[in-house]
């Protein structure tokens, strides 16, 4: 049906546009957006999880964006990985950045800045994004591994 096939279109943007992990304004629309599906005010300006929900609108909202999230996770999985799998994707990066800089395509050399940008992407990117993906419980008890391994 047409609103089948409009709902399909509308996931299909939202998951590309996930990928998009430096705009501000859509971390925060997607931030919303989560807060909705999986949280409620309970009415003192706590937040709690809200009860089951078996309204279709909330039923797809979740699985939007769990969706988002899981394209988010796809797109840095190495960073929720062990150890080693993390390092050698991560030095790939790193060299792709380099030489980036050394042909004159971006404007800083990523020695000056990787370990504290590392940290910072860990912090405020893959650690939240890790919790939220245990919170929605889309990975079972794998959740947990996954994690540990960005901890």
């Amino acid at each position: 049906s047409f609103d089948e096939l409009d709902r399909f279109r509308k996931l299909v943007i939202n998951a590309v546009m996930a990928t998009d992990i430096v705009d501000k304004d859509l971390k925060q629309l997607r931030n919303g957006r989560w807060d909705k599906a999986f949280k409620v005010s309970s009415g003192d300006g706590s937040v709690d999880r809200p009860e089951q929900d078996l309204v279709t609108d909330a039923t797809n909202r979740k699985a939007t964006i769990v969706i988002e999230h899981l394209i988010q996770a796809s797109d840095v999985a190495h960073t929720m990985q062990h150890w080693h799998v993390y390092r050698k994707w991560n030095e790939r990066y790193f060299k792709e950045c380099y030489a980036a800089y050394k042909d004159g395509r971006a404007p800083s050399d990523p020695i000056e800045t990787w370990y504290k940008g590392e940290i910072g992407f860990f912090d405020f990117y893959i650690i939240p994004l890790a919790k939220k993906l245990k919170e929605c419980g889309v990975f079972g008890k794998s959740s947990d591994e996954y994690l540990n391994y960005a901890l």
